[in-house]
């Protein structure tokens, strides 16, 4: 899977190193943050599985941060108070309803 990514994805260039192997890694299929580690695919694979059968417990998926607040959809005007993330002002808020509707 991460491979097939790699060909749909634009790939960001760096100098980077493996958090588990120190191996280096010159492209990523994404741009680092910085506030969370980076893995070779190798590595990468190995934590997933781990995390996903239950073998590893360092690996496991966060918890998503929910954000609290008074907006209203721009499409259909539903009342939304909570968002996945923190609306900058520069982009129309949509309800789940209305951004599953425009993602298909």
């Amino acid at each position: 899977m991460f491979q097939d990514n790699q060909q749909s994805r634009q790939m960001v260039k760096g100098n980077w190193k493996c958090e588990e192997c120190s191996k280096e890694i010159t492209e990523l299929p994404f741009e680092p943050s910085g506030d969370r580690p980076i893995f070779c695919q190798e590595c990468w694979r190995e934590k997933r599985s781990q995390g996903s059968g239950g073998g590893g417990g360092d690996f496991q998926r966060r918890e998503r941060q929910m954000f609290q607040g008074d907006w209203e959809c721009a499409d259909c005007g539903k009342k939304i108070t909570e968002l996945p993330f923190k609306p900058s002002g520069d982009r129309p808020v949509l309800c789940v309803d209305c951004w599953k509707a425009k993602r298909s």
